[in-house]
C-alpha cells in the first residue's frame, strides 16, 4: 500500500483525477469502478474540466458503480444513479449504456446482483477502482464484519452508516436501511485501487486500513494485501498515522507522475 500524504482536500481530490486521467491515457477502453459522495465529487470536477478542454476522452470506458440504496428509483434524488448522471456522467463523454449502477428498485435483488456481478467478470474485471471510506472502516457498503471474500450482495446498513448518511434525506423521507454493494473480493480483483480520505472523522479508519490488522471488524484492512493500493489523504484524515516518516508527501507523488 502506498500512502500519499497531502495537505488539504483539493490536494487529495487533484491527485486522484490526475491517477484516473493517467489511466484512462494509458488505456481508453479501461473499466472504472466508481464512488459517490464529497470527496469524490471534488476528484469529478477536475477530471470533468479535463473532458471539457479535450485532454481526456471517456468515450471508450465502462464503469460499473460501487453500490446504491435498495427501494429508490434511479431518478430519486438520492439514489446513487442519479447522483452519478448530475456529478459526473452528464458531463463527460462517457455512453451512458457504458456506465453501470446496482438496481435498487429490480423486482427481484438478489438475481440483479448476481447479473451485476457477471457483467463486471464479463468485462474482464475492474481495471482502476476509486474507493471512498466510512468513519467505520467500510469500503462500498461492505460494513464490519462483512466476509472478506464477498461478491455483490444486499446488505444491512450499520446504525453507523444510516446515522452518518442521515443528513442527506429530510425528517419525512424514506430512508434506506438496505444496500446493494459489490463485495471485497470483487474490489480485491481490480488491477489498480485508490482510495481518497479527507477529514478528522476518517483519521481512526485510515489508521486501522494503514496500520491495524488485517480484521473483518475494519473492512479496508483487507486492501493491505492488494498489490497496486494508494491511500491519499489529507493531513486530518492522516492525523493518526504513526509511521509518516515512511509515507511519500504529494509533492514527491506529482512529480512522479508527470515523469510518466
Amino acid at each position: 500500500m502506498r500512502i500519499i500524504l497531502c495537505d488539504k482536500p483539493e490536494d487529495v481530490a487533484s491527485y486522484g483525477a490526475r491517477l484516473m486521467s493517467q489511466q484512462i491515457k494509458n488505456k481508453p477502453d479501461s473499466v472504472l469502478g466508481l464512488a459517490t459522495g464529497s470527496t469524490p465529487i471534488k476528484m469529478y470536477q477536475h477530471v470533468i474540466e479535463q473532458v471539457k478542454k479535450g485532454d481526456l476522452s471517456l468515450a471508450a470506458c465502462r464503469s460499473f458503480n460501487l453500490d446504491e440504496y435498495i427501494g429508490l428509483t434511479p431518478d430519486h434524488s438520492q439514489s446513487y444513479r442519479y447522483f452519478m448522471q448530475q456529478n459526473f456522467f452528464n458531463q463527460v463523454d462517457i455512453a451512458v449504456e457504458n456506465t453501470f449502477v446496482p438496481d435498487g428498485f429490480a423486482d427481484d435483488i438478489e438475481a440483479s446482483c448476481v447479473d451485476y456481478e457477471s457483467k463486471i467478470q464479463q468485462s474482464g474485471g475492474i481495471d482502476w477502482q476509486l474507493l471512498g471510506i466510512g468513519v467505520n472502516g467500510h469500503i462500498g457498503f461492505n460494513e464490519p464484519g462483512s466476509s472478506l471474500r464477498s461478491r455483490t450482495r444486499v446488505k444491512t446498513l450499520s446504525s453507523q452508516t444510516i446515522e452518518d448518511n442521515a443528513r442527506f434525506f429530510s425528517a419525512d423521507e424514506f430512508q434506506p436501511q438496505l444496500a446493494i454493494t459489490v463485495g471485497i473480493e470483487t474490489i480485491m480483483q481490480a488491477r489498480d485501487i485508490v482510495l481518497l480520505a479527507t477529514g478528522s472523522a476518517k483519521a481512526a479508519a485510515v489508521k486501522a486500513t494503514a496500520e491495524g490488522p488485517v480484521s473483518a471488524s475494519c473492512p479496508a484492512s483487507i486492501l493491505q494485501f492488494h498489490p497496486n493500493v494508494k491511500l491519499i489523504v489529507d493531513a486530518e484524515a492522516g492525523q493518526d498515522l504513526e509511521h509518516k516518516q515512511f509515507y511519500l508527501r504529494i509533492e514527491e507523488e506529482t512529480q512522479k507522475l508527470m515523469r510518466y
